[in-house]
């Protein structure tokens, strides 16, 4: 009797086909083996700042803006305004991990380009109407951000914080990082409640800043040149340069520093509360060196 075998279906020898090569491809042999042994004490996390912004546009044209490429910005968390929802949504629009654009031409002490070392948080907030763009500071209508929105931005500050062990000196504004070009998240932004009621972000200690204002009122001889304003505005943090007078970028730092801790008057003049409280701020957070 004759015998033969059936022909292998078409989906049979693919399969036998797929196996050989998996199997030919397990002799190769391989070119290294990524040992984890050893680690560098020489390293730290990418994330070192927290940078808050307003968007300037109102929910879905800041949406639009921060998730669409033709824009080329981004930012790592995004605040809304408008949805009547509890808890209020926050959108995560980038990875931690990732690098957003937030921050633009920035930098703090010695770190330039924070966005390769920042999380954003962009705020939905229009800001002040562009008709009083030539007004004073203090005499342009600035839009209030909701109480939800305080909530939310200080929950989830808090969270970013602890998580990423970020310093009170590195939660800053976009003014603080950027004070020749920005404004944002302006002077309603409430950051004293960000750091008593939620413990994110530098605050002076009131009560030293108090008795100091008191100590310049009273001894006109301690009060600051315009080379020592920037000596110790720098020391702080702001990017300026060392003059010694009073030129453009050294009001812009003033101006940013005022919009964080000062936004009642908002002037760029150098005045006894402005020095105290950036006295009281250096003793708190930068003490000198013997």
């Amino acid at each position: 009797l004759g015998w033969s075998a059936a022909p292998l279906s078409p989906l049979v020898l693919c399969c036998s086909l797929l196996l050989v090569l998996l199997v030919l491809q397990g002799c190769k042999p391989a070119h290294y083996r990524l040992e984890h042994q050893y680690q560098s004490a020489s390293q730290d996390g990418r994330i070192a700042f927290l940078i808050l912004h307003y968007t300037d546009e109102d929910d879905d044209h800041s949406l639009r803006l921060l998730t669409q490429s033709p824009y080329k910005v981004s930012a790592h968390y995004l605040v809304p305004r408008a949805p009547d929802r509890s808890p209020l949504p926050i959108y995560q629009l980038v990875p931690d991990s990732q690098r957003a654009w937030h921050a633009g031409r920035s930098r703090w002490h010695n770190q330039a380009g924070l966005n390769a070392s920042s999380l954003g948080i962009e705020i939905v907030n229009l800001g002040y109407d562009t008709k009083e763009a030539q007004l004073p500071i203090d005499a342009r209508h600035w839009q209030t951000f909701t109480e939800a929105q305080i909530a939310a931005v200080g929950a989830l500050s808090q969270d970013l914080v602890e998580r990423y062990h970020i310093p009170p000196t590195h939660v800053l504004a976009h003014s603080d990082v950027a004070p020749t070009r920005k404004l944002d998240p302006g002077p309603r932004f409430p950051w004293r409640r960000l750091s008593l009621e939620y413990g994110v972000g530098a605050w002076p200690d009131e009560g030293r800043v108090a008795a100091l204002r008191d100590e310049l009122e009273h001894a006109p001889q301690g009060r600051w040149d315009a080379a020592r304003w920037q000596q110790a505005l720098a020391r702080y943090g702001y990017d300026l340069p060392q003059s010694g007078h009073w030129d453009d970028p050294s009001r812009d730092a003033l101006r940013a520093f005022q919009l964080h801790f000062r936004a009642a008057r908002v002037d760029s003049e150098p005045d006894h509360e402005s020095q105290a409280i950036l006295m009281a701020l250096l003793e708190k957070y930068h003490p000198a060196h013997p």
